[in-house]
């Protein structure tokens, strides 16, 4: 794999990089991580990518130096927070750079701040770094694709509200078959139900957590949305916002209680934490992911599980965003002890997972996919020192990146989702 190895990017528009656009992304939050880095690097021994591939170009310092010198060169208000006089606007190479380094040698996925000395957030840089790509035209086309796309559909849902109902009455009748109850129904749309299920295009995120509510009893419906927001992966609040919008008056519409968000982890941290930043308010509902209605149902005997019925080791990946970011780390843990006979960790975890290297739109971009598998190499190890032969992951990109690294690295693993594996041991009422 090149260096230079770059994903098709859109064409560039450097003129909107001036200072006016550079000065709207200084939150403190990005001040703080321009002007902290005391450039030790300790954080190098963090990342992924440098543990996979110990170069200076992969360590976490060396990312946010090259944001720091676009700030610098660009003459913001940020020269400010530097010793650095401003020099000349920045050309388009050093966008491009920029845009390469941000989309395709950083998943955002924070374990350099949680070891950063001084709290140094690099991972904030980065995401500042993706705005500046995004608003210059360079971020990877398939994410801008995917984001307008996303937006389009909430501007013109009556083109395929018919086209949805449809496919949820397909999922509806497997559930029947699966629950043997020819009763069952898929509720979208229901007025006043407890919760609005937010899942993911697709059986595998829809049927499985239908089944649990079943048994569960709950009073739920299903969103006509879905939950991925790839304005976040672009680092466009903008985008972000519309996208969650539909989802916040959807549930506003309904009267629903709280809005709990599938099996994936960026679209639980948009949601909870993201998201009421972004609005300047809080949320008029609560918002959960499953894996912690799943826990607590577990705990208060709602719904019982047979770990028998699960009887081959099964390790859990911490999801960066549902974890690390999320801090959903014991949760995934109480659902596992009961429903698997033999749970395995992996080493480190928690707060310490490794990144499997698909996240924050990695997935999304196939010219991208030999840097992928580089970077889930200490992932790859990890899951091969557990012994394990099922992984479960939580989250839908960690789903598709370790279900390649399975067949990259020969790990002999079936990867699946924490709900499934409880469909397996429920115990039926």
């Amino acid at each position: 794999m090149s260096d230079n190895d770059t994903a098709t990017l859109t064409p560039a528009n450097p003129a909107s990089t001036d200072a006016d656009m550079l000065d709207k992304q200084l939150t403190r939050e990005v001040e703080a991580a321009l002007g902290g880095c005391v450039r030790c690097g300790l954080c190098a021994e963090s990342c992924h990518y440098y543990s996979a591939q110990p170069q200076l170009q992969n360590m976490p310092v060396y990312r946010g130096e090259a944001v720091r010198k676009f700030f610098r060169q660009a003459g913001s208000r940020a020269k400010g927070l530097f010793h650095r006089p401003a020099k000349a606007k920045t050309d388009v190479s050093s966008l491009d750079t920029l845009a390469d380094m941000a989309f395709g040698k950083c998943t955002l996925c924070r374990r350099c701040t949680v070891n950063c000395p001084v709290g140094v957030d690099t991972a904030a840089l980065m995401r500042t770094a993706r705005a500046i790509a995004t608003a210059s035209g360079k971020a990877p086309e398939i994410l801008v694709q995917l984001a307008d796309a996303a937006i389009s559909r909430g501007e013109n849902m009556e083109l395929f509200r018919d086209m949805l109902l449809d496919r949820f009455k397909e999922l509806e009748v497997e559930t029947r078959n699966k629950i043997n109850d020819p009763a069952f129904s898929i509720p979208v749309g229901k007025k006043g139900a407890d919760m609005l299920f937010v899942g993911l295009s697709g059986e595998h995120s829809i049927v499985p957590p239908a089944i649990l509510f079943h048994y569960a009893g709950a009073n739920w419906t299903l969103s006509l949305f879905e939950a991925s927001n790839y304005g976040s992966f672009l680092g466009d609040s903008e985008r972000s916002k519309k996208i969650a919008q539909r989802i916040i008056d959807e549930a506003g519409d309904l009267g629903v209680k709280e809005v709990v968000i599938g099996e994936c982890g960026h679209a639980y941290t948009v949601l909870r934490w993201e998201a009421p930043k972004w609005f300047k308010k809080a949320l008029p509902f609560r918002v959960r992911s499953l894996i912690e209605v799943l826990a607590e149902w577990i705990q208060s005997g709602r719904l019982i599980l047979n770990p028998e019925a699960n009887p081959d080791p099964v390790t859990y990946h911490d999801s960066c965003n549902l974890g690390r970011n999320g801090g959903l780390l014991e949760e995934p843990r109480v659902v596992l002890r009961a429903a698997v006979k033999d749970f395995r960790e992996m080493y480190p975890n928690r707060e310490e997972s490794y990144c499997c290297g698909g996240g924050s739109g990695m997935v999304a971009v196939s010219e991208w996919e030999e840097r992928r598998m580089l970077a889930g190499l200490p992932k790859a190890r990890q899951i091969k020192a557990t012994g394990a032969k099922i992984v479960v992951a939580s989250c839908d990109n960690c789903r598709i990146q370790l279900g390649e690294l399975n067949e990259r690295y020969n790990l002999g693993i079936k990867v699946t989702g924490l709900a499934d594996l409880v469909v397996n041991a429920v115990v039926k009422k």
